[in-house]
């Protein structure tokens, strides 16, 4: 998982990346600690074309802010740079499976 640390790399990567899933955490938060190496696992063996990058949103204040994000978890999928999911605080990685399963089908198979 890349790390972003400004907004204007923020804007580019939304830009340029065909889909983006966004990790936003904080470095006190246990359930960021234990559900990001979850999160990477499901993209990584179940969508390996969707680009991954972390925010932490004490050390990148403004990333989270220009991703209107305040607080976490919080993963954020955008799709040809318009937003497509949303998903903060309890969520399962299996509902998050489920809801990206299809948009990525019909994108890249």
């Amino acid at each position: 998982m890349k790390h972003l640390a400004t907004a204007i790399q923020l804007q580019e990567v939304i830009e340029n990346e065909e889909m983006v899933l966004f990790y936003l955490s904080g470095s006190k938060c246990g359930v960021c600690h234990v559900l990001r190496p979850k999160v990477e696992e499901l993209i990584e063996t179940n969508f390996p074309k969707i680009s991954m990058y972390h925010v932490d949103e004490i050390s990148e204040p403004t990333v989270a802010a220009a991703l209107n994000v305040f607080t976490v978890p919080t993963v954020v999928l955008y799709i040809q740079g318009k937003e497509y999911l949303r998903k903060s605080g309890s969520f399962g990685v299996s509902e998050l499976y489920e809801e990206i399963k299809r948009p990525y089908d019909l994108l890249f198979e």
